[in-house]
């Protein structure tokens, strides 16, 4: 437990939070890389490079602040960044070394401002919300460990077909090395797959969605490639050029918050955009081979046809269904975009609604649903990279 005092000086600094946060928490990571490049094997360095991690750990420690006198608030964040951590391999003896970091980065940029009082006040909150961490962690590693199939870390895997979906889209196919089964999963889940990259000096991690229903034998994740000056397109386009059928590859477990609620036949609507479709995939797949009765929505807004993934899949499974309506619509054509009106003729005001694509897309997606008065607890929603803010605006 927090002393009051402490908390009521966490809570002095929220704004200094709000205008210096990012500031904090860039020369933090800075900082950070230099004393232990290792760490670099663990972090997105293009999310570093677009500045998403900076304000993801700058919005995470200002909402610290603001809900210091109930901690639990932040918990569903907690659980969710734990996820990820343990896709990557966290560890609590990295805790001591991130929480050394962000105080010294606090009072580089803070200065003067920053006084022992507040940098104490701060120790000891992070050392409270870093074991909230580690222990949720540790029962995470547990769990995937125990589990049927399960491991902890990576796993060697390799590439047992490829396929393109789209002219921008590929799946990966991928299986044990050791030629033994996949552990069961969620729909929506993802894996962290691992790769040593030519010219790349630290080993780099990326987060993909498992896009089709569990398997016992294999995990399929489909991947965008990017534009070649995207730097968040240097492992997505070395998997569409360089990654072959019977390439070695490392994968961790399944994890991920954002999934299917599959103890429900309620009606449920999937709203995707672009490569958002992915998790859609193995969480309408699944719906249509589990519980092919139930009222399902699915609307996807695509570039055009060319770069629209598994629409003959989509088709197929709606066609074996009760009750399934499925629109797409491209944005390359007149008013290509899933409106308001639509939302209201194909999603049933009692579904279950799972909103996934780039932010702007779930921004407006939201919103419009939170317009026709769709109750907040009803739209599941997932961010690609580090958890940011969506700024809902009233345009």
């Amino acid at each position: 437990m927090l002393s009051e005092q402490t908390r009521s000086i966490v809570k002095s600094t929220v704004p200094v939070l709000e205008e210096h946060g990012v500031a904090i928490t860039t020369r933090f990571y800075e900082n950070l890389f230099v004393a232990h490049p290792e760490l670099l094997n663990i972090f997105n360095q293009a999310n570093q490079a677009q500045g998403r991690q900076q304000a993801a750990l700058a919005n995470s420690v200002h909402a610290a602040a603001v809900h210091i006198d109930n901690l639990e608030e932040i918990l569903p964040t907690v659980v969710q960044v734990a996820h990820k951590h343990v896709s990557v391999g966290v560890l609590p003896e990295h805790y001591p070394i991130v929480g050394d970091y962000l105080l010294k980065a606090m009072k580089e940029i803070l200065g003067d401002a920053a006084t022992d009082e507040i940098l104490e006040a701060w120790a000891e909150a992070y050392g409270v919300i870093a074991d909230a961490f580690i222990n949720v962690e540790k029962d995470m590693y547990k769990e995937t460990e125990d589990q049927e199939n399960g491991w902890v870390f990576f796993k060697d895997f390799v590439v047992a077909r490829k396929v393109k979906e789209s002219d921008v889209i590929t799946s990966f196919y991928l299986k044990p090395a050791d030629g033994s089964d996949v552990p069961p999963y969620t729909p929506g889940q993802y894996i962290s797959v691992r790769l040593t990259m030519p010219g790349e000096e630290f080993l780099v991690i990326r987060q993909y969605s498992l896009s089709q229903a569990p398997k016992p034998d294999e995990f399929r994740i489909s991947v965008k490639s990017e534009n070649d000056n995207d730097p968040n397109g240097v492992v997505s386009n070395y998997l569409h050029r360089s990654l072959n059928e019977g390439d070695p590859i490392e994968v961790s477990a399944p994890a991920g918050v954002f999934v299917l609620d599959l103890s429900k036949t309620t009606p449920v609507a999937f709203i995707s955009g672009g490569v958002g479709i992915t998790p859609m995939m193995s969480m309408f797949e699944t719906v249509a081979r589990s519980t092919p009765e139930r009222p399902t929505a699915f609307l996807h807004g695509a570039r055009n046809p060319n770069q629209h993934a598994f629409d003959s899949d989509i088709q197929s499974y709606a066609k074996k269904m009760e009750n399934a309506r499925y629109k797409t619509v491209y944005s390359d054509e007149p008013n290509g975009f899933i409106t308001r009106e639509m939302l209201e003729e194909y999603v049933d005001p009692a579904s279950d609604i799972y909103v996934c694509g780039p932010p702007r897309f779930m921004e407006i997606m939201i919103r419009e649903l939170r317009g026709l008065g769709i109750p907040e607890e009803q739209i599941h929603y997932e961010f690609f990279g580090p958890a940011m803010n969506l700024t809902m605006d009233s345009e």
